[in-house]
């Protein structure tokens, strides 16, 4: 009865109908309101210790202060949440010379890895006071954040990036080639992006447990019932594999180095390596990514009709040669009855 799964209550007996109760008001009446209370002063703390941390000249203080905050800050996010996570082969662990990528289930992705290792992330950024957190929190620990015009293009961005990986006092970048988030089984398409920076990549493999808590934001259909969701329930548990570093091969481009990488990060993390584009599973109401799905729709369903007819007129070609081949063998037979009566009947014809 510890169990979490994304189905409402279900009959079984009386017994197990009170037991289940019984957890389900322990997690929304005691372990939600303590969880609560300590995601909003992880959050707290992140903020202030940004601020503080901004203001501080340049140098190893700073360094290794905002280091230490961002630890301190994330485990106490992880609390939150009942974070139980089990990291292997750490000896593997992203060095500040390259970046870090990994496969993408749920926003707490950031919260796993960063209690461990010291990350810098690359988003858009946003507006008000959510804006103003990113760029305290940019400031105090070396962020990287784009304008929604500077988004369209790729190649500042990765010029961007291609800086920051060139001093070594800035934290290493975590990125999620996917670019949405999958169900944990699976790893699907990685974007080129990342993997143009000419430097070493760290894969890292991310597989969530679903038996104690679904960690997976697609299940639900908003971002606050996706908290609501992870609050409530007994725990989240996953287990983080560090994989050896990874370097682009001679002659080898962006595209198939994502793809190797994938196929890496599948392969370890036990999920199916699928080479197809997160976009198509997004809900996304941008009116650039829905006209682009709907080509790419209207493509694959055009390639379909066209395989289904090419399959109709080969069927009945095949029926036709069939037919025409029956037709000949049966003309062939009667061809030979005949001729084999006409031998008789002269036979006979001589013998009187």
């Amino acid at each position: 009865m510890l169990t979490r799964t994304n189905k409402g209550y279900q009959y079984i007996s009386f017994r197990l109908s009170v037991i289940w109760f019984a957890g389900w008001w322990f997690r929304h009446f005691i372990l939600f309101p303590v969880r609560f209370m300590i995601a909003i002063a992880g959050q707290i703390l992140l903020v202030l210790s940004a601020m503080l941390c901004s203001r501080l000249p340049a140098g190893k203080v700073k360094t290794a202060i905002s280091r230490y905050a961002t630890k301190v800050t994330f485990r106490i996010l992880a609390r939150a949440l009942s974070l139980h996570a089990t990291y292997h082969d750490r000896k593997n662990m992203a060095k500040r010379d390259g970046i870090c990528v990994a496969n993408h289930t749920s926003p707490i992705d950031v919260i796993v890895l960063s209690c461990d290792n010291v990350y810098a992330f690359v988003g858009q950024q946003g507006s008000g006071l959510f804006g103003f957190i990113q760029k305290e929190i940019a400031k105090a620990f070396s962020h990287i954040w784009f304008e929604r015009a500077e988004s369209k293009d790729r190649g500042a961005v990765v010029a961007r990036m291609k800086d920051h990986v060139k001093d070594p006092n800035k934290p290493t970048i975590l990125i999620f080639p996917e670019g949405a988030c999958v169900n944990n089984t699976s790893v699907l398409m990685f974007k080129k992006g990342g993997f143009e920076l000419d430097s070493p990549v760290y894969p890292v493999a991310i597989r969530y447990n679903p038996v104690f808590g679904d960690a997976f934001w697609g299940a639900q259909p908003t971002m606050q019932a996706h908290i609501w969701s992870m609050l409530t329930s007994w725990a989240i548990v996953c287990d983080v594999w560090y994989l050896p570093v990874m370097n682009k091969l001679p002659g080898e481009d962006a595209a198939s180095f994502a793809n190797r990488t994938r196929l890496e990060i599948a392969k370890r993390g036990g999920m199916v390596d699928i080479d197809w584009d997160p976009r198509f599973y997004s809900d996304d109401k941008n009116v650039e990514v829905s006209r682009w799905r709907l080509k790419q729709q209207q493509i694959l369903s055009e390639t379909m009709v066209q395989r289904k007819t090419n399959a109709t007129v080969s069927a009945t070609l095949f029926i036709l040669n069939s037919f025409a081949i029956v037709k000949l063998n049966y003309c062939l037979f009667f061809i030979f009855l005949f001729n084999l009566f006409l031998s008789n009947l002269l036979y006979f014809w001589c013998t009187l």
